[in-house]
């Protein structure tokens, strides 16, 4: 099933958090706070200005983004959970950076 996002709406798929702490700590799914990075899924066609012509959005399919802890709504699509969010909502977009590995 495919899903189209109405306006200035962005569909992101939240990235996994760590398993570790910094000190090598395994953390329980339970005691994890969600991550607050993901990649957008799909993104609407836009917001209308008030002449009623539509303002494409910064981000687009494929981008690594930043947005807010209580950000969005929580939905499920075909069996995935995924966020729903304003353009708004999303502090930054996260640019590879050439020459720097993880």
């Amino acid at each position: 099933m495919g899903f189209r996002p109405l306006h200035d709406r962005v569909l992101v798929r939240r990235t996994d958090g760590d398993e570790k702490s910094a000190g090598g700590i395994i953390i329980p799914d339970t005691a994890k706070e969600k991550p607050m990075e993901g990649k957008v899924v799909a993104v609407g066609p836009g917001a209308r200005d008030e002449n009623g012509k539509v303002q494409a959005l910064d981000v687009k399919k494929g981008d690594t983004v930043l947005f807010g802890k209580w950000s969005g709504t929580e939905i499920k699509l075909d069996g995935e959970e995924l966020l729903i969010m304003k353009e708004s909502d999303i502090m930054g977009v996260i640019e590879a950076t050439k020459g720097k590995k993880k």
